[in-house]
């Protein structure tokens, strides 16, 4: 079948490649590659992939393009899936032969739940899903699809056999040649990366035990399976060929240092390349590793550090202390390795003194840069399954993590700390971080350096204070909303 891998229009801005802990729109226009898509993509001869949200394509435009698709295979996240659900529906009126399917972490772990949203959903993808995909499209009866859940004749949900978790990494298609088919690249921001840049997987799943982390609890496993470091080295030396115009390129595993022999491999045989690098790390590498790896060509880690509290670290699993991140930092520091840092607030069991801990400690570490994000309980993580034991979970429906603009919204409170104080304590803590010398003058040197970044710079400062506007307007609704609720037998 002609096949359509597709992300739907959806909020504006919305980030639907977004990795571990969210989908939504973020502070500055942001936009991760939809490589689980290119992935499968890749697989299938004559396909195509749209990626609306960062191409701004609208609903309309959308809906031509699927019209001259018999196959379409859409990636939901829990955030968007009402939303993709609509998309599907209109591509159905439009042409209702055409066959859709749904893949992503939201239908691997609630497969009848997907379905039952909607009745133009006629298949869903569990788990890895790129050979499902692949078979699906190839005209494989449904019910033949190992991983796969659909509706029979008869309108009754069946699920089929497990399909097996990828073992030998190498077997997939390189998704170089989808990117440069399908997307634009200049299209694609993230605030921390050079402009423009790539990212992609090398491997997947994580052996860290992180209760937030979407990925490896739904789809990639706690294995982290690799590709072999002269794949990973070829595809890189192939990407500097195809987009010439690449800053940086960008390693999304989950952890993409998990495995120090591996990334030392890989860093030695891209060293020749001369191309900056980045990836994920944890909060553990030692000077010489780190050094090695800048060596090498390694610009910049993403970090991480979740929490400013030792109690919240072992909640979540996190498996780092607060000491081994200041020795990490400080190496970071030594070594000339730019840190980009993450943050999350809400976590169990959060209060408004492990909030302020969190923000010194942040400041303590001052890394280059830093993100601040709210914990987002998504259905198939250890952290959902606790906020639903122990009542935590702000609305009656667990799954509404977004605002109606796409931000994220408290999803979670605890006792002394309800959701609006969590809520504004993510505009506390950019500000208590940012509006400081340091970062300032930090800022203010790369846009005197670089022209490009100067305007960028500009733009992101902009944005990121008309969200913060934003999210201070939303608590305000919210409240407002709050106050005129009538308690029931009034």
């Amino acid at each position: 079948m002609k096949t359509l891998f597709l992300s739907p229009p959806s909020f504006d801005g919305f980030d639907g490649g977004a990795g571990s802990r969210y989908q939504a729109r973020r502070e500055v226009t942001s936009f991760w590659y939809p490589t689980w898509l290119a992935q499968p993509a890749a697989l299938v001869p004559n396909s195509k992939l749209l990626d609306c949200p960062p191409l701004d394509i609208d609903i309309k435009r959308c809906l031509a393009e699927a019209r001259d698709y018999d196959h379409v295979i859409i990636h939901t996240s829990t955030p968007s899936l009402k939303n993709d659900c609509k998309v599907a529906e209109a591509i159905k009126r439009n042409r209702p032969e055409t066959v859709i399917g749904f893949v992503g972490a939201h239908a691997a772990v609630l497969p009848s739940e997907t379905l039952k949203a909607s009745p133009a959903i006629d298949w869903v993808g569990r788990k890895e899903f790129d050979f499902t995909c692949k078979e699906v499209a190839e005209g494989r009866p449904l019910e033949s699809v190992a991983g796969l859940s659909y509706r029979d004749k008869e309108g009754k949900i069946k699920h089929n056999p497990e399909r097996e978790m990828i073992t030998n990494m190498d077997e997939l298609p390189w998704v170089a040649d989808v990117y440069k088919r399908d997307l634009q690249i200049e299209k694609y921001f993230i605030g921390y990366l050079l402009h423009p840049y790539v990212s992609l997987y090398t491997g997947r799943g994580c052996p860290a035990q992180c209760t937030f982390c979407l990925w490896p609890q739904t789809i990639g496993g706690h294995k982290y399976r690799v590709r072999s470091p002269q794949n990973v080295a070829d595809e890189m030396a192939y990407m500097k060929k195809l987009f010439p115009q690449v800053r940086e390129f960008f390693f999304d595993d989950d952890t993409f240092t998990a495995n120090l022999p591996r990334a030392r491999e890989i860093a030695k045989k891209l060293a020749p390349l001369g191309l900056a690098w980045s990836c994920n790390s944890r909060a553990n590498l030692d000077y010489d590793t780190i050094k090695s790896f800048k060596d090498s060509g390694l610009r910049l880690f993403l970090v991480g550090y979740e929490s400013g509290n030792e109690q919240i670290l072992k909640n979540i699993k996190k498996g780092v202390t607060l000491d081994e991140m200041r020795r990490f930092t400080k190496a970071a520091h030594q070594a000339g390795v730019v840190v980009h840092g993450t943050f999350i607030l809400g976590l169990p069991v959060e209060t408004k003194e492990t909030i302020e801990e969190t923000i010194r400690f942040a400041q303590e570490l001052d890394v280059f840069s830093m993100q601040v994000s709210l914990a987002a309980p998504y259905p198939g993580t250890e952290l959902y399954e606790m906020a639903r034991q122990n009542g935590w979970f702000v609305k009656k429906d667990k799954t509404d993590l977004v605002e109606g603009d796409g931000f994220q919204q408290s999803a979670l409170e605890y006792p002394g700390l309800d959701k609006d104080a969590i809520f504004e304590a993510v505009d506390r803590f950019y500000r208590a971080y940012y509006l400081r010398p340091k970062p300032i003058l930090r800022i203010i040197k790369t846009m005197l350096e670089d022209k490009d970044i100067c305007v960028r710079r500009c733009r992101e400062g902009y944005e990121f204070f008309k969200s913060l506007r934003q999210r201070k307007e939303d608590l305000a609704a919210s409240r407002s909303v709050s106050s005129t609720v009538v308690p029931a037998g009034a």
